[in-house]
């Protein structure tokens, strides 16, 4: 009799989580989206600098929401003989592209908002706070829509979401302030305030994704701890020659040497699985361990070089 087979009903499954986890970041995006566009040319119209820099805001943020749509996506995506880490590192080349971008256009908004402060220019206070409050009722719905989830993108989303949400308040009160007192040097202020702001953050961004670009050790992952773990499994003697870097922002990879005697295959086996076990608690989900029980030629050179006199003995990462 033929087994019941229920790889259809998993697959389902799992392809309706991953859509119901996409649709809250799918709003969001398209709800940013038409925030900007409407912010864009709202301060066009209204002669609003603020607006302008918020609507710049904005396109960071929906290309941050993309990123963590893409992630999802790209997660679902497996790897082909070609592209054997799939279209992972697409994500940090639309960082680095968007940081660029973005630091042009605010250093745009701030020679603009500089110069007006000498030669003050008039602003439509009525059309900047209509569209400040479609912003604002844009951004409360994205947020009540991404709040409460436990995925990390989702929730990284909500953060961009809530940064809008106070950008547009701000603007708001701007808007009210030139109506009722007329003084329209608040705009170029608040134009200049949101610029350095997105300065600051695609200087961050473009940092972040060259140290990626390089292969460094993530931030967050202390290389010290790693090692311990793996070193504190039964059955290993030592690891050494390790070396710790992020494929994208969200998956860390890992390739050591590890010294273990045991000769028993299923033992070595178990050994392996409780050391990848254990690197979960990092985040490294992709790991590749050679495992030795004699010393490599390579990884005496590299100790031999780190052993000269004025350096300790240190890990190779």
């Amino acid at each position: 009799m033929d087994c019941p087979d229920h790889t259809h009903d998993h697959s389902q499954d799992h392809s309706h989580t991953h859509n119901s986890r996409k649709k809250p970041l799918k709003l969001a995006i398209a709800l940013t989206a038409l925030i900007f566009v409407a912010e864009i040319i709202g301060g066009y119209l209204s002669g609003s600098l603020s607006l302008l820099g918020d609507g710049a805001h904005m396109l960071q943020d929906v290309v941050a929401l993309g990123l963590s749509l893409g992630a999802m996506t790209m997660a679902e995506r497996l790897p082909t003989p070609t592209r054997t880490f799939g279209y992972h590192r697409l994500e940090i080349a639309a960082a680095v592209i968007n940081g660029l971008l973005l630091i042009g256009v605010s250093a745009l908004i701030i020679l603009e908002a500089l110069a007006r402060f000498s030669h003050p220019s008039p602003v439509n206070s009525t059309l900047m706070l209509a569209v400040a409050l479609v912003g604002l009722v844009a951004n409360a719905i994205s947020a009540f829509v991404l709040h409460g989830s436990h995925d990390l993108n989702t929730r990284s989303a909500f953060l961009h979401v809530i940064g809008d949400l106070l950008s547009s308040l701000a603007v708001i009160v701007a808007a009210l302030w030139i109506a009722l007192t007329g003084q329209t040097v608040v705009d170029p202020l608040l134009g200049l305030a949101i610029s350095v702001l997105i300065l600051f953050s695609s200087f961050s961004i473009l940092a972040e994704s060259f140290r990626i670009l390089l292969q460094f050790a993530p931030r967050d992952v202390p290389i010290e701890d790693v090692i311990a773990a793996m070193e504190s499994v039964p059955g290993v003697s030592g690891v050494h020659n390790v070396h710790l870097w992020t494929l994208c922002s969200n998956i860390n990879v890992l390739d050591a040497h590890v010294y273990c005697c045991e000769n028993d295959p299923e033992t070595r086996e178990q050994i392996k699985e409780e050391i990848k076990h254990r690197l979960e608690h990092f985040r490294i989900g992709h790991s590749t361990l050679e495992f030795e029980c004699r010393e490599c030629s390579d990884c005496r050179v590299l100790r031999e070089l780190h052993d000269e006199p004025g350096e300790g003995h240190r890990h190779d990462g």
